[in-house]
């Protein structure tokens, strides 16, 4: 039997670089998926892929109306909601504060602030029909510490840990856990393509030669742990944070030759 037979899991970002590896995961293990996303092709494709067990419904997680329907689908689809990821997420132009004007500043915390409680508003009362569940926000190192020219895209993944400490209080008793994962440096097109209006990506600041482990991290890295916060493994976690950088936040390593 496979951990998440009889399951169904909500995928926002579902057809993207870390969200179609998660959704795969959890389809491979038994789990109903329903993914999530504003592109209708990527995720119509992705559901088409997989079969019977996937859906693909439209989700923009800045319009509650649209939160509303989504659960719905599942519930429609597969009878009940078990599992929300909340993955989705948008990256600023790299810019100063200074430099950074309101309208950035409001459409990053809209979609990566705003997205999240709404989606935990949303799927609270489905995760309580389905006699308890779990939630996952996917927030970032950059939720860890400061980082010049992302202020927008900083504030709202360290605004996401409160969020998710506060939900984790308040949804205990309902067997509702809800937990943090904050990846680092993860290869998809997040990071190796420039947001909207930049003309640098994110991986061209980082190199992984200092990391403690020297490389980039793969989807499957945050996939592994995403599994395993979800399941009935981890029935005592919740209000937790965790961490998927290689090391990169502990500090630059040592060369081999200085050991």
């Amino acid at each position: 039997m496979s951990r998440f037979d009889n399951q169904t899991v909500l995928v926002t970002g579902g057809a993207g670089g870390q969200g179609s590896s998660h959704v795969r995961a959890f389809h491979a293990e038994g789990a109903n998926v329903v993914i999530g996303g504003i592109d209708t092709q990527r995720g119509t494709a992705l559901a088409d892929e997989l079969g019977p067990r996937a859906l693909f419904t439209r989700l923009d997680v800045t319009d509650e109306s649209s939160w509303s329907a989504a659960v719905l689908a599942a519930e429609s689809a597969f009878g009940a909601l078990n599992v929300l990821v909340n993955n989705a997420g948008v990256q600023n132009p790299p810019a100063t504060i200074e430099n950074t004007d309101q309208a950035t500043w409001a459409r990053i915390l809209d979609v990566n602030l705003t997205g999240i409680f709404l989606g935990i508003k949303i799927a609270t009362p489905a995760l309580r029909r389905a006699a308890g569940g779990a939630i996952v926000n996917v927030a970032s190192i950059m939720g860890l510490g400061g980082t010049a020219h992302y202020a927008p895209y900083v504030a709202s993944k360290w605004a996401v840990r409160g969020l998710t400490r506060t939900a984790a209080l308040e949804l205990g008793r309902d067997r509702i856990r809800v937990n943090t994962i904050h990846p680092g440096v993860i290869s998809t097109p997040f990071i190796h393509e420039p947001a909207a209006g930049a003309t640098a990506a994110i991986a061209d600041f980082y190199s992984p030669e200092p990391f403690a482990v020297p490389r980039l991290g793969e989807p499957a890295d945050v996939t592994r742990l995403l599994l395993f916060l979800t399941s009935s493994d981890a029935s005592f976690v919740t209000g937790s944070e965790y961490v998927v950088d290689g090391g990169l936040l502990l500090g630059p390593a040592l060369p081999a030759e200085a050991a």
